[in-house]
């Protein structure tokens, strides 16, 4: 237990053959049980889990005095090991995790990935804020001040980029690194998610955070050094940014269709709508003038038309999002990490 809560991990593993091992074994003491989800590996991945999971429930029964660990004895067994049918993508074996830590009646699970980039030393970061009664999901960020030097250069400048649309997407404004997969969530807001609906892909944490304050969650933003070793992304980051961004659009339209519902008429949908009605009008009325067969006098018109609109949907766009930074405000907290 940590702070008289009980602490569950999800290790989320494909292809980490000769890393998941050692995940598992660097998982603190305090963690009651770690949940170690194979996603189909092609590697001796599910082997490495089954071997280490063995041996560490056996030393852990020791340590209580017992010599052996019954199958499926509840918390006896420290490390569950988890395999998937079919490869089903790093969002959704979480999800499995997530499900067992709920019926296990977890209070705060955590999430370290199994290629060991994410420093167990730094745990304790997340699971305060939970523990604290601050907020109801915590996320590394390796973009906060200070905590960005170790990470490459075209990850910075992707990860930047999708910060501005995940801040965007979700309304958390002041919340960076979306990416971070270092995170902790309390049972309280496990059990308000729809696990089923969260992205199964790389996308899940963007997705997740959108789920978070659609549900009026508060997240804490926690400064995260990056730690990159000999693993291998398997990103492909030609396909993974179109596919965010469209999985962001897609998300953002349903949050605020639940956040504010369409019969109140809030200002922040309204804003956002039209400033997309007129940046759309823009963009039609500048590609006719550009393209259309119209006299010079005409076109220098249908260009003036298309800067207003422009203008005007920047602006109502904007509106919009200023007043979601306040209204949502106390769903974000700062921690130092």
């Amino acid at each position: 237990m940590y702070r008289r809560r009980t602490v569950g991990v999800v290790v989320p593993a494909y292809d980490e053959a000769g890393f998941v091992g050692g995940v598992l074994e660097a998982v603190p003491d305090y963690v009651d049980r770690v949940y170690a989800v194979d996603d189909r590996s092609r590697d001796r991945t599910w082997a490495e889990i089954a071997e280490r999971a063995s041996r560490l429930n056996r030393a852990a029964a020791t340590d209580r005095g017992r010599e052996t660990v019954a199958a499926g004895a509840g918390f006896d067994r420290r490390i569950v090991p988890i395999r998937h049918d079919r490869n089903r993508g790093v969002g959704a074996a979480i999800a499995t995790g997530y499900r067992r830590a709920l019926a296990d009646g977890i209070d705060v699970t955590a999430v370290m990935a199994g290629d060991g980039q994410m420093d167990p030393a730094r745990l304790p970061a997340l699971l305060d804020p939970i523990v604290e009664g601050d907020a109801d999901y915590a996320k590394g960020n390796r973009l906060a001040d200070g905590a960005r030097d170790e990470m490459p250069r075209f990850r910075l400048v992707g990860n930047a980029a999708l910060t501005v649309l995940t801040r965007i997407a979700s309304g958390y404004w002041r919340t960076g690194d979306p990416q971070n997969g270092y995170t902790a969530i309390s049972r309280r807001a496990l059990e308000r998610l729809d696990l089923e609906a969260v992205y199964d892909r790389y996308g899940y944490p963007n997705d997740l955070l959108v789920r978070c304050n659609a549900a009026g969650l508060r997240v804490a933003d926690v400064p995260m050094p990056a730690r990159y070793g000999d693993e291998e992304s398997s990103i492909a980051y030609a396909t993974y940014v179109p596919t965010v961004s469209a999985l962001l659009l897609g998300a953002f339209v349903r949050r605020l269709a639940r956040r504010y519902p369409l019969r109140e008429l809030h200002p922040v949908p309204l804003g956002y709508a039209a400033g997309a009605l007129a940046l759309a009008g823009s963009a039609l009325e500048g590609a006719r003038a550009l393209f259309g067969r119209r006299p010079s006098d005409g076109a220098t018109i249908g260009i003036g038309r298309a800067a207003l609109l422009a203008v005007a949907g920047a602006a109502s766009a904007g509106a919009a999002a200023r007043l979601e930074r306040r209204l949502h405000a106390p769903l974000e907290v700062r921690r130092d990490g």
